[in-house]
């Protein structure tokens, strides 16, 4: 479990045969063996710490739906260590399971000084994306400003900019995508009740549509 509330950069230093190297750029205070640490978002078990490089065991189907297995050797990514009992809850609950990931369309400041970052979505994640809700970007907590069917966007305050790798993103790069946890289980909670009540005769919001009453 984390928080979304990134603890420092580090850098692909190395990729294949399984195996993903990260090069932290900050003290990693007594690293476990087996320990999770969120690569962009992307929950990984730490195998090895040795002359300053985290290695990790990363299978493909994570290299594939990531963009840990698309980025560049040597680009930046965000670290986050596994939240600890106790610890503040400043962002909000990042599992680090990777639901998508997506392009970025734009990143610039705006006229009135914010700096919006803006990303392409797939239609069928949607109705995940509440303006005012959670998202989890790279494995950086955001509150979404702007949702639409196809995109979405989030602004940057300094500190956002300053301290993770998504000052390093640009239009087409992908960045990866956790959608709020709770919106998820509560859609799931109303698709399963829309379905027992459909196929047990009861009022759904369908026939309420179809009645006239919505």
């Amino acid at each position: 479990m984390f928080t979304g509330l990134v603890q420092g950069l580090g850098r692909i230093s190395a990729r294949g045969n399984g195996k993903l190297v990260i090069r932290p750029e900050f003290e990693i205070t007594e690293p476990v063996y087996g320990e999770s640490i969120a690569v962009n978002g992307c929950c990984l078990t730490l195998e090895n710490y040795r002359a300053g490089d985290l290695t990790f065991h990363t299978l493909e189907e994570s290299l594939r739906r990531t963009n840990l297995g698309s980025l560049p050797i040597g680009s930046p990514v965000n670290l986050e260590r596994a939240l600890r009992v106790g610890d503040r809850l400043g962002g909000h609950i990042v599992q680090g399971h990777v639901d998508t990931a997506a392009r970025v369309l734009e990143c610039a400041r705006t006229a009135d000084g914010d700096f919006k970052f803006s990303v392409e979505l797939d239609p069928q994640f949607a109705k995940l994306v509440v303006v005012k809700g959670s998202i989890a970007i790279d494995g950086v907590s955001l509150t979404v400003v702007e949702a639409a069917d196809k995109m979405f966007a989030v602004r940057l305050i300094p500190v956002t900019l300053k301290d993770t790798a998504l000052a390093d993103r640009r239009p087409g790069m992908m960045v990866n995508l956790e959608f709020d946890v709770v919106g998820r289980y509560i859609l799931r909670m109303m698709e399963v009740q829309e379905r027992e009540q459909s196929s047990s005769g009861g009022v759904t919001m369908q026939t309420l549509l179809e009645a006239g009453f919505l």
